[in-house]
């Protein structure tokens, strides 16, 4: 466990809200999808984009659907800040330097200090990115905080990585066909976890 990473300096870096104390880690692919984010012009230009297979090659031909990924993120973060008024964050809201922390392990730690963790997984056209950044997060914490993570995806999206966290970490899978849909099933997803700190079976977190 890092010691630099800790609820404080999560709640610190954000702003107030009604449950301040509650912390909501919101991830999704928003940064690996795309090889343009990755490689520079120069690299690029020496890349010969359609002779790559259907699947590779939509990695270059993405960046519109890694924004607007990065945009619904951002949507469904501002909703529940509002209503219950929990604290949502992204990765890059805590704003440390992975010369300092590997992304990997700040992750990690922010789903260990997070109240309730969120994957969100909209269709991008292909399944890369989904598996590997999940995959180390839940290797090191669904053991212990399995009851607070949830996948959500969207419902035409199909991933191994997805079918295998519900058998091998009996994790909860939830899809959605609408952004209403999906803001719906992470707020009854937040009010449960907010109850059963409160009144049942889940530990406060301190």
């Amino acid at each position: 466990m890092s010691p630099n990473i800790t609820r404080d300096r999560i709640a610190d870096r954000l702003g107030a809200v009604t449950y301040d104390q509650f912390l909501l880690y919101l991830m999704g692919p928003y940064k690996s999808f795309n090889l343009n984010y990755v490689l520079s012009d120069e690299e690029l230009r020496n890349v010969d984009i359609d002779a790559l297979p259907g699947p590779f090659r939509t990695l270059f031909q993405n960046e519109d659907a890694i924004d607007e990924a990065k945009a619904l993120l951002r949507r469904v973060q501002g909703t529940l800040r509002t209503d219950p008024g929990v604290n949502a964050f992204l990765a890059v809201d805590v704003d440390i330097d992975t010369d300092e922390i590997d992304a990997v392990t700040q992750s990690i730690e922010y789903a260990r200090h997070a109240n309730a963790t969120v994957f969100v997984v909209p269709f991008l056209g292909h399944n890369f990115g989904v598996g590997e950044e999940a995959g180390s997060i839940l290797e090191n914490v669904a053991k212990t905080h399995g009851d607070r993570i949830v996948f959500v995806h969207e419902a035409n999206v199909t991933s191994e990585m997805i079918r295998s966290a519900r058998t091998r970490w009996d994790l909860r899978v939830e899809t959605y066909d609408t952004e209403a849909d999906l803001i719906d099933t992470v707020r009854r997803f937040v009010v449960t976890t907010m109850n059963r700190e409160r009144f049942g079976d889940l530990e406060a977190l301190d």
